[in-house]
């Protein structure tokens, strides 16, 4: 052996590479709604609301999905004068078809069949299985199993807001009858879901709410579209209850369906772990939100939607970029400092 080669390298060891933080990202940085801004931004917030009602996206699903359920599968309003298995039943029925075939067909689109592989995937790491943390020891099992409790909970408030309209406890009104008050009250309906949503998931990252309960949702930080609705059955329960808004405010029943759409729906398709659903690497609609995948990630940020500007007043606001990780670790710090004992 030569010196040259017993003698230490002056080269130091190759670092390992860091690991990405995701396997795709929407480019950073994350906005929120231009509502707030000031001054206002005319052109800004016209853009914004354009892209939020796009024929071919999320919101424009729901309220078709909204209109066709109410037209076809739900019983006359007459009929729920009393609380009657038949009628209920019939909700059931409908409300299971629904999440079987959208939370259903997205995981075996995208995980099973892996229709479009990992384009568009945040995170390629797969579903956990034979892990404790999970009942069954199974994520997939744990969360198709409190997604169907979750159902029973959207039927009843469904129910009994129906049941309130049929008992005169709820004004209904109808397109005929009041035309613009109807078209207003459709197009509020996901802002008011996405006010609520914050001030109940906000409420439930206080201690002791976390640790009893909505940690049972943040057991999954890789998300798929059964995580949705997995939560424990106290959050599951009141997961729906701004329905009962409709009990104060005079509105159609397909007004409420459309709110629980929001709820029932929606948290299946923003929580399946991909940005775009594609088909033939064509792009069918936007599925994923990058920015509740956030919140799932790094628990303590993005605790709205970014329709609303409160994780931004409150300081909770994670924009996608490393600035705002950098910001949500401080944050931690500052809370570790100032938090006695």
């Amino acid at each position: 052996m030569t010196d040259a080669a017993a003698a230490p390298s002056d080269t130091p060891a190759p670092r390992r590479a860091r690991r990405k933080t995701w396997h795709y990202q929407p480019a950073p940085p994350v906005t929120l709604a231009p509502f707030w801004d000031w001054p206002l931004r005319p052109g800004a917030i016209l853009g914004y609301l354009v892209r939020g009602w796009n024929p071919v996206g999320e919101r424009a699903f729901y309220m078709a999905v909204a209109f066709a359920v109410w037209i076809w599968a739900t019983p006359d309003v007459a009929r729920a004068t009393e609380w009657q298995f038949d009628w209920i039943f019939a909700l059931w029925l409908r409300d299971m078809a629904l999440i079987l075939v959208v939370a259903g067909g997205l995981h075996l689109w995208l995980y099973t069949f892996r229709g479009q592989g990992d384009d568009t995937h945040y995170d390629t790491r797969p579903l956990l299985k034979n892990n404790k943390v999970f009942f069954f020891n199974d994520q997939l099992s744990d969360n198709f199993f409190w997604s169907m409790i979750a159902v029973l909970f959207w039927v009843f408030w469904e129910a009994l807001i129906l049941w309130a309209y049929a008992n005169g406890y709820a004004t209904m009104i109808t397109f005929d009858s009041n035309p613009v008050w109807f078209l207003v009250l459709l197009f509020l309906v996901p802002y008011w879901a996405g006010v609520f949503f914050y001030d109940l998931h906000r409420l439930l990252h206080v201690q002791p709410f976390y640790r009893w309960i909505h940690w049972w949702h943040h057991k999954n930080n890789n998300t798929g579209p059964w995580s949705g609705l997995a939560m424990h059955p106290v959050e599951s329960f009141f997961l729906m209850v701004d329905t009962l808004i409709y009990l104060v405010i005079a509105a159609h029943p397909v007004h409420v369906i459309f709110n629980l759409m929001f709820h029932g729906l929606g948290a299946p398709v923003s929580h399946s772990g991909y940005h775009d659903l594609k088909v033939g690497g064509f792009k069918i609609m936007r599925i994923g939100d990058f920015y509740h995948q956030l919140h799932h990630r790094f628990v303590d940020c993005n605790f709205g939607t970014t329709d609303t500007p409160w994780d931004q007043w409150a300081g909770t606001y994670h924009d996608g970029t490393p600035a705002g990780e950098a910001h949500i670790r401080d944050m931690r710090q500052q809370a570790a400092v100032s938090t006695p004992g």
